[in-house]
């Protein structure tokens, strides 16, 4: 069964490709592309699926709304004292 999930993707600060999926705790997979990286999450993702409480997790979803945004913070400092 094809579904569409959201998955987050991000460059890290050694050139990877690390794509994360909110839906499942632990569920993330990286790559030296993009492409490689979705490749591996497929697979990861796959192995996730094999948990019951998953697969209800993704029969059951139907996603309503996806937004996403950026957060740029600047870290007090004072609050940490």
């Amino acid at each position: 069964m094809n579904k569409t999930i959201p998955i987050i993707i991000e460059k890290d600060e050694t050139g990877y490709y690390v794509i994360e999926c909110p839906l499942f705790s632990g569920c993330y997979a990286q790559g030296k592309t993009i492409k490689e990286a979705q490749t591996n999450f497929r697979e990861a993702l796959d192995l996730v699926l094999e948990e019951k409480e998953n697969r209800q997790i993704w029969e059951n979803y139907q996603p309503k709304s996806i937004r996403f945004e950026t957060l740029t913070h600047a870290q007090n400092s004072s609050s940490f004292r």
